[in-house]
């Protein structure tokens, strides 16, 4: 253990060529970076679990109805032993051959086994309510660490000019409220990582686990390595569009149209100039150029900035849904679901497609009731004026024949 620990705390993976990690511990003021400091995340990721849970239960619930969230009544399932066995051990989606060995030995049509699976998927998609509360919660996170974080860099010289970043380094000694702020962060996301098995699966579901573990190891190495005045700015500007989009969720699960619309647009804005130009112009730029005006490159410089690259192709990959969405409203005239991250997984929309094709269907064929229904009295008023003519011309006859 020894061997590993000594190889994996090599300075020259962590620090800049002719710096070393007694040169951190010379950094004057009441606190330096600490590798063992980066422990305390894991009980505040426990902690933030356990307020979520009492936050989603005792506020977000709550609120919830009293702004009209209504959930949709699903029905349960018939009983069928088998097709609840392959269900749970199997797949949520049979293929043909699974569905004819089914077929086989449950005695049932294949309609009747392409039915059952479709409502079975359909009774475990969680409620508005679920979701409603998961976005609130998050809301409220995203919210609270925007406006504290940008309190707490407004004064900063490096806020203003991000060379600043590098001025003094590594000799920078960090501020009670960037090492609350970096713990908090991190907490957060070890907790959105450990919860994501019971959250709502969405569109980019592997996505978002990407980005979790970029941003984990980012926020870890760079407090380890003490370029925390650049972590504190990417951390600022991913939460200053992350409780807009939240915001937005909340109210399209409401069924408030135009309040969702309105703060989607916000967020779209705020998030292609966060995250498009900012993001790269301002912190890719300062660690990838300006940061070499203090050292030369390491492999920490290239770790580092890998994983910002990766953080930003993410972005790009969003903002690709945005918009696209965008098109949509200006030129279709609706603005769809948040196809970033609001639309649920693949299987879900599939069932989504199967409803709406059997409300097609029906809508099919009361509209085939109804012509059929005008058929039969068109008809019935062309056998009445028949009768009608024929009566007359009967009359028309009688006096020559009298």
């Amino acid at each position: 253990m020894d061997g590993i620990s000594q190889w994996l705390w090599k300075q020259e993976y962590w620090l800049p060529p002719g710096i070393v990690w007694e040169d951190l511990d010379e950094i004057a003021g009441s606190r330096r970076p600490l590798p063992r400091d980066l422990l305390l995340a894991l009980p505040l990721a426990v902690g933030f679990i356990a307020l979520r849970y009492a936050f989603e239960r005792r506020v977000a619930f709550p609120l919830s109805r009293a702004l009209g969230v209504r959930d949709q009544v699903r029905l349960k399932v018939t009983p069928a032993p088998h097709l609840e066995a392959f269900y749970s051990k199997n797949s949520r989606q049979p293929t043909q051959n699974e569905i004819t060995s089914l077929v086989n030995q449950c005695n049932l049509t294949q309609r009747q086994v392409e039915t059952w699976f479709r409502s079975r998927r359909n009774q475990d998609r969680p409620s508005n309510s679920k979701k409603f509360c998961e976005a609130s919660w998050r809301f409220v996170f995203y919210l609270i660490a925007f406006a504290a974080g940008f309190a707490s860099l407004i004064n900063t010289p490096w806020f203003w000019e991000q060379s600043e970043c590098w001025r003094g380094y590594p000799h920078q000694p960090v501020q009670d409220v960037h090492y609350w702020y970096y713990m908090l962060e991190l907490g957060f996301y070890w907790s959105l990582l450990l919860c994501v098995s019971v959250d709502v699966k969405r569109k980019d579901f592997k996505e978002q686990i990407v980005h979790h573990f970029a941003t984990i190891f980012l926020l870890g190495f760079s407090y380890c390595s003490n370029y925390i005045r650049v972590g504190t700015l990417v951390m600022l500007v991913h939460d200053s569009s992350d409780f807009l989009l939240e915001s937005a969720k909340m109210f399209n699960y409401a069924g408030w149209k135009k309040t969702c619309d309105s703060l989607f647009v916000i967020f779209a804005a705020v998030f292609l100039v966060t995250r498009l130009i900012v993001f790269p112009s301002k912190i890719i730029y300062t660690t990838l150029v300006l940061s070499m005006e203090v050292f030369e490159p390491f492999m920490g410089y290239y770790f580092f900035n890998a994983l910002l690259l990766v953080l930003q192709a993410l972005h790009v990959y969003w903002a690709y849904l945005i918009l696209r969405m965008i098109y949509k409203f200006l030129f279709l005239g609706k603005l769809d679901k948040d196809e970033r991250s609001d639309v649920e997984s693949e299987p879900e929309e599939e069932e989504e497609n199967e409803e709406e094709e059997e409300e097609d269907q029906s809508s099919w064929r009361k509209r085939n009731v109804v012509r059929d229904s005008r058929l039969a009295m068109l008809s019935s008023s062309c056998v009445l004026n028949n009768l009608t003519n024929q009566k007359a011309h009967a009359n028309r006859r009688l006096p020559k024949a009298r």
